[in-house]
This record gives structure tokens, sequence and C-alpha cells, in this order.
């Protein structure tokens, strides 16, 4: 029976992934990483049963995804709903940002990523 977190059968592809991350993936990443928000741990491509996440908090049980244009895409969209399902059936609440909403407005992505963690 497969791991719900981390499964080891995915650990290549998240280590592919961490070394493969795009710009935006890596300009999000410089502001999330070593607690920077709320003293918050998040993790890069972390797997949620059989999803690679961009980024997840575990203690608050907070994805991140990042979307370019392909997710606009009909088949990738309804990909992408069914992931959120999923993980929303998990507890695991999902924020999602187009690419270019990290690139435009850096500052605003992490404000909702703040106001999301400080909402209760």
């Amino acid at each position: 029976m497969p791991q719900l977190f981390n499964d080891p059968s995915f650990k290549a592809k998240r280590r592919f992934l961490r070394k493969d991350q795009t710009d935006v993936e890596g300009l999000l990443w410089s502001r999330l990483r070593s607690k920077q928000i709320d003293g918050l741990k998040f993790y890069r491509q972390f797997s949620v049963g059989k999803y690679i996440l961009d980024f997840y908090c575990v203690k608050i049980k907070l994805a991140i995804e990042l979307d370019g244009g392909q997710h606009s895409d009909p088949l990738n969209s309804q990909y992408d709903k069914n992931r959120t399902d999923y993980l929303e059936g998990k507890d695991i609440k999902v924020l999602r940002f187009w690419n270019n909403e990290v690139i435009e407005n850096l500052d605003g992505v992490l404000k909702s990523i703040y106001f999301e963690i400080n909402k209760e």
C-alpha cells in the first residue's frame, strides 16, 4: 500500500522537479523557504497520494500550486479540479496562482498566502 505523504516511489521524480524548477517556482520559493512566512516550514515538490505539489506546509495543511498557460486547457483544468478535490478531501487547502501573477504581483501573492494562513 503506497504512503500518503512523500511515497518513496516518487522520490526520484520529486528530486528531479526540485532541480528542474521553473523560474517562477524559484521566485516564489525564495520567499517561502527558511520559514520566512510566519515561521512556517514549506516544502518544495511534496507528494500527497499520487500528486506532487509545488509547495506544501505540513503544519497548516496548505498546498500552493503555480499554473502556467497549459492549465487553461480544458483537459488540464479537469485534472486540476480532480487534484484539488482529492487534496481537499484530505483536509488540505489549495491555493492556486497563475505564473504571471507571481511575476507581476509577487507582493499580492504573498499577501494572499498570509491572509490564508491568518484567516482564523
